[in-house]
């Protein structure tokens, strides 16, 4: 099994909903997305994937967020904008976008700062196939 790592960045605020904490207020972070693709074997080229799709495709989804209050993005009317809840949507989203491709998602990991980040993997059953 073969991973590649992409790394992105965005600048976006956020209100934590139901936080009971200063966290509750807008504040802003400046975000960082680590993106986990993998194959079981590489491409004619020698290569899982071109980094360049991974990144061109997390870009895509990362302009939905960039210096926007997420509160107010559609995908977050109805649920908190935590880190948890950014790193679900960009995995999802990027199952999709790279579906074509003979590759797997396997991790998106969103930063709020460089010590507090959380990651999503996806379903246990997906995971195990």
């Amino acid at each position: 099994m073969y991973e590649v790592i992409v790394r992105d960045h965005f600048s976006a605020a956020h209100q934590l909903r139901n936080y009971g904490g200063v966290c509750e207020n807008l504040h802003g972070h400046n975000w960082k997305i680590e993106v986990i693709v993998s194959a079981s074997k590489l491409d004619g080229m020698g290569v899982v994937v071109d980094f360049k799709i991974v990144e061109d495709k997390t870009k895509e989804i990362l302009d939905l967020f960039d210096h926007q209050v997420l509160n107010q993005v559609s995908v977050f009317q109805d649920i908190n904008p935590s880190a948890e809840n950014i790193a679900r949507f960009c995995f999802e989203e990027l199952k999709q976008k790279c579906a074509a491709y003979p590759i797997q998602i396997q991790k998106v990991t969103i930063w709020e700062t460089d010590l507090y980040g959380a990651s999503y993997l996806g379903p246990q059953e997906e995971r195990s196939q």
